[in-house]
């Protein structure tokens, strides 16, 4: 939950640094407990690399321009956000951790102790742990638990997915937001971010690869019988297709960019063979037409490049025999014509394109796979305050006596307003 100064209303900040953009979402709780947006800030991004800070004062100056934008359209000031953490440094490893519980009903303690159990793997001085995610309970031999909250055992165990970050991109990052004078309130893995606004309930129960392509990563989440069960990021996005443009055509990398989002085709058999746009390349003076089919066949290997290598971390990840749902494509990248056929073709799986739902207030010229990860960040935030209530209530029905005044405070703290 991010601190807002100046209200005492259920207020979440997500803020989203990406290669491309800085996003900064501020999102509130309604009388149905419904998100809805509230202030939006979006400036573009500089001195990010494959989600990577390689100029803090450029990311820090991209960050107070976001954040002062989402301030002046929510009316409130920003001391601190859930931030996305994105790049070749986040890696993933599934864990048991087994507690005790002595015939008695489980309680939050309980099941923290278990997870606390399995994050004791051997992690390298230069990482850290993100998030330990439970994938599953056991209680006394039985298993497919998906929570044990509430009831009784005697040996609780937990499955959990465990991510991990480079602790030097994480400072560096750090040290960015403390500039634009941010605290984190915590750090999401952006591919656990977009998967909660992207996913359905059915594709995370069947088994399903979401796939966020961004400007320099693509970031992967496997969700099985509802839970994560593996996470990585392949450091290729959106701007090496820019930079191929670039390259193949001699354009400035602005024009490349601009080529890209007006004529971009990842299938060249999909293209009018006669069909043309104008452009001008380094050393001319006039335009010079180029053929979108030839534009086409400079950007269909690079995305068979990038799905050959999603296929290549499925097979790793060992789960892709169970994956019927198939892929769900969403990121600023993914709407490239074209590109969902390629994604087809090269998987072997059904896929599907998506962007953020279930948000309302201020979003309509945010509702595009573009923010995906922005948005999961504020609903990141309401399930987090969800669990806590949900912990909060179990606690009090483990009580041997009620306390009548701890009963009221949890039930005022339900009640809107």
């Amino acid at each position: 939950m991010a601190s807002i100064i100046g209200t005492e209303d259920t207020i979440f900040v997500g803020l989203d640094v990406g290669t491309t953009k800085v996003t900064t979402l501020v999102g509130q709780l309604d009388a149905e407990r419904n998100l809805r947006v509230i202030g939006a800030g979006v400036a573009a991004a500089t001195g990010m690399r494959k989600g990577g800070v390689i100029s803090l004062e450029a990311v820090a100056q991209a960050v107070q321009t976001s954040k002062d934008k989402a301030e002046r359209t929510s009316g409130y000031e920003i001391t601190s956000a859930l931030v996305s953490l994105s790049g070749s440094g986040i890696a993933s490893q599934n864990s048991k951790g087994i507690a005790g519980v002595s015939g008695r009903v489980i309680g939050p303690d309980d099941v923290a102790r278990a997870l606390d159990a399995a994050r004791a793997i051997t992690v390298p001085y230069n990482r850290q742990i993100l998030h330990v995610i439970p994938r599953g309970f056991i209680v006394d031999g039985q298993d497919g638990i998906r929570s044990a909250l509430g009831m009784h055992g005697y040996r609780l165990e937990v499955e959990a997915h465990i991510v991990t970050a480079n602790v030097t991109a994480l400072r560096n990052l750090e040290k960015c937001l403390e500039a634009a004078g941010l605290d984190v309130d915590g750090w999401v893995a952006s591919s656990l971010a977009s998967a909660e606004v992207v996913l359905t309930e059915t594709e995370r129960e069947m088994g399903v690869v979401m796939c966020d392509i961004g400007g320099g990563t693509t970031d992967l989440a496997i969700y099985i019988e509802g839970a994560v069960w593996h996470t990585a990021v392949i450091p290729v996005g959106g701007d090496h297709l820019t930079s191929d443009i670039a390259q193949g055509l001699h354009l400035p990398l602005e024009t490349a960019e601009m080529v890209k989002r007006r004529h971009g085709q990842a299938r060249p058999a999909a293209v009018d063979a006669g069909a043309a746009f104008a452009v001008r390349p380094f050393g001319q003076e006039q335009t010079v037409q180029v053929r979108m089919v030839d534009l086409a066949a400079i950007v269909e290997p690079r995305v068979e490049e990038l799905f050959s290598l999603v296929r290549q971390e499925i097979k790793r990840s060992g789960y892709d025999g169970l994956l019927p749902a198939g892929v769900v494509l969403t990121g600023g990248s993914s709407p490239l014509p074209g590109m969902r056929d390629v994604a087809a073709d090269v998987l072997h799986l059904p896929v599907r394109s998506a962007q953020p739902e279930g948000v309302r207030g201020l979003v309509d010229q945010l509702r595009s796979p573009a923010f995906a990860t922005a948005f999961g960040l504020l609903e990141w935030g309401k399930l987090q305050e969800e669990q806590s209530l949900l912990e909060g209530k179990v606690r009090l029905l483990g009580l041997p006596k009620l306390d009548v005044r701890r009963a009221a405070d949890y039930f005022r703290r339900l009640l809107p307003g």
